[in-house]
């Protein structure tokens, strides 16, 4: 995956684009944000749920979460995980 590809191109989608990296086992719970986000998993395997739906896309699948939207972030990897 080339990250400066996806960034230039989320940047042109008017979002911005930078690299998280989550430990084994880290959870985000219970999160809501004024404006939509995009996500990307670089590498492992991250689990988004939205809305009360869980999405655990492939390394290069974007989701949208939507504004208003309560969501959580889980690493659900043996090693850290990296996503946009």
């Amino acid at each position: 995956m080339d990250i400066k590809s996806v960034r230039q191109d989320w940047q042109q989608r008017g979002f911005t684009c930078d690299l998280w990296v989550g430990p084994p086992g880290q959870r985000w719970e219970g999160y809501v944000h004024a404006t939509d986000e995009r996500v990307m998993v670089v590498e492992g395997m991250v689990e988004f749920e939205v809305a009360g739906i869980v999405h655990r896309p492939a390394p290069g699948v974007a989701l949208r979460i939507p504004a208003g939207v309560l969501h959580s972030v889980r690493n659900r990897s043996q090693s850290p995980a990296r996503w946009l």
